[in-house]
């Protein structure tokens, strides 16, 4: 009698043997032995395996959203426990609308819009904070902070709570810091990323060491490092207080274009492409060696290969890394297709195990995440993606459920996690003190912890000067909106400078008249 476990203890090699190599390749096994991970049964052994997408009923979606068309790589859009944020196709200027989450389903042709910026909208954040507070960056150089009324907008929003102006080109990317509640990063296309504070609505620093456009920023758990990557195919890990380079990986085989810090793992993931022009990852095991090597040296080093790269598809659309530190999960969502793979972390070999996809036929323009204190506890809801589609004017919301029979509270998929009460203020991080973020449970579902109300601070226009450089001195435009905005800027320059011209030419004329009157005064008069 033959055993029954031969034809299971056969490798997948042999018993693709003789097969060409083209479906070899078809099937994962290429020269890259970490292509063969799914066919490890080691993923098995979590309790993530059988975590499944649910998208939501029609009822509970949005529908009728003039989603842009703009082809800048970003997400469009920014989720927390009470609204909606969704960046809009408009004329004229850039504008996105905010919408409650209670009020799904079609939404009015003429539903109030933010519509204080002179150039597209390119990125929008919610401060993780004050749920009221949304900062905006767009092509018209300026990165604006919005105060959204309790209920959502009735009319048209132009004006802002604070108007940041610092940077000489559009900005792409904003930032905010995770456990300060009033500091918040913005990227140009000026090369250059500026820290606010917005306690004061003033820059406090310049990091200046990028030679191309940023890509991505990342924060580590507490907020003192931050990842970025560039254009230029480099990887860096910066300290963002003093702007120094702490490492940087410049690695051919790669091209970075996202990065994300793995919680508290002392790693980075990297999504880019490789060499043949395939959709990868890569795992950075640096975080730890950087600091020392910072602290001996006192320089930027380069890093060393990647502990582990795979090879995802041969698409090209851009691949969007979303993680998830309580659960350590990871979710790969690509622009332009209509599924989201996720992996589980690991801290040792392999390091990444795949467990499953959610499949869709409706192609992605981008993804929003809902905050960990807004799932749905009592559904095993671990993750929550709101899906744009743009060729339907549709958001999807899609949750990640781990199938479970109890009804009781879950505390193995629910740690504590990161809450809404910031750990210091501006002023205190600035000063040098770091505090890994405030935890909260949600056993007892979310309540607000504090009562904390973000004061704008009161502002005169006046000079951007960082290290000694004028931010807002007049550099060559690159698009039209940059050249009508320094235009405008220009005439409301000259016009300013010609009153004052006019006021001095007339008082000038007095003080001669009165020194004329004097010459001709006759001393006996006097």
């Amino acid at each position: 009698m033959h055993s029954p476990n031969i034809q299971f203890n056969v490798s997948v090699p042999q018993r693709l043997k003789g097969q060409s190599a083209v479906s070899d390749e078809k099937l994962g096994i290429g020269r890259n032995r970490n292509r063969q991970m799914s066919w490890r049964p080691t993923y098995r052994s979590s309790k993530f395996r059988n975590v499944y997408g649910k998208v939501a009923n029609r009822e509970h979606c949005f529908d009728g959203i003039p989603i842009t068309k703009n082809v800048h790589d970003n997400h469009f859009c920014a989720v927390n426990s009470k609204f909606l944020a969704v960046v809009t196709e408009s004329a004229g200027g850039g504008s996105f609308i905010i919408i409650p989450l209670s009020q799904a389903g079609r939404l009015d042709s003429h539903y109030p819009k933010v519509c204080g910026h002179q150039g597209n909208v390119l990125d929008i954040k919610w401060n993780p904070f004050f749920e009221n507070v949304i900062a905006s960056c767009s092509e018209d150089t300026s990165v604006r902070v919005w105060e959204i009324p309790e209920g959502g907008l009735r009319r048209n929003m132009t004006e802002a709570v604070l108007e940041l102006y610092g940077h000489s080109r559009r900005v792409g990317l904003i930032e905010w810091h995770p456990t300060s509640s009033g500091i918040l990063f913005s990227a140009g296309y000026d090369y250059k990323v500026l820290i606010w504070n917005l306690e004061t609505g003033e820059p406090v620093k310049m990091i200046d060491c990028h030679t191309d456009v940023i890509l991505s920023m990342s924060f580590n758990t507490d907020g003192s490092l931050l990842a970025t990557s560039c254009k230029d195919k480099k990887l860096r890990v910066i300290e963002p207080r003093s702007g120094r380079v702490l490492q940087q990986a410049s690695y051919k085989n790669h091209r970075v274009n996202r990065v994300v810090f793995l919680g508290n793992m002392k790693r980075l993931l990297t999504t880019g492409v490789s060499r043949w022009n395939t959709r990868q990852i890569a795992f950075w095991d640096q975080v730890g060696r950087c600091l020392r090597v910072a602290s001996l040296h006192d320089a930027a080093e380069d890093l060393s290969m990647p502990i582990v790269e795979e090879d995802i598809d041969g698409l090209s659309g851009l691949l969007f890394p979303y993680y998830d530190a309580d659960t350590h999960m990871l979710y790969l969502a690509g622009k332009g297709d209509g599924n989201i793979r996720y992996f589980e972390i690991t801290t040792e070999k392999p390091y990444i195990q795949y467990l499953m996809e959610f499949r869709s036929p409706a192609p992605q323009k981008g993804l929003g995440v809902m905050p960990k204190h807004g799932l749905d506890v009592a559904a095993c809801e671990v993750y929550r993606f709101y899906k744009l589609v743009t060729l339907k004017g549709l958001i999807e919301p899609i949750s990640m459920i781990v199938p479970r029979r109890s009804d009781t509270y879950q505390e193995d998929i629910y740690p504590m996690t990161a809450g809404t009460e910031p750990a210091l203020s501006a002023s205190e991080w600035l000063s040098g003190i770091d505090r890994d973020p405030v935890l909260m449970s949600l056993k007892d579902g979310y309540h607000r912890p504090n009562q904390l109300v973000f004061k704008a601070p009161a502002k005169e226009k006046k000079s951007v000067v960082v290290n000694g450089i004028d931010l807002l001195e007049n550099v060559p435009p690159r698009t039209e909106n940059e050249l009508l905005r320094m235009f405008f800027r220009q005439q409301d320059e000259l016009r300013r400078l010609k009153e004052e011209l006019t006021t001095k030419d007339v008082r000038i004329r007095q003080l001669e008249l009165e020194l004329n009157n004097l010459k001709n005064v006759n001393p006996k008069d006097v």
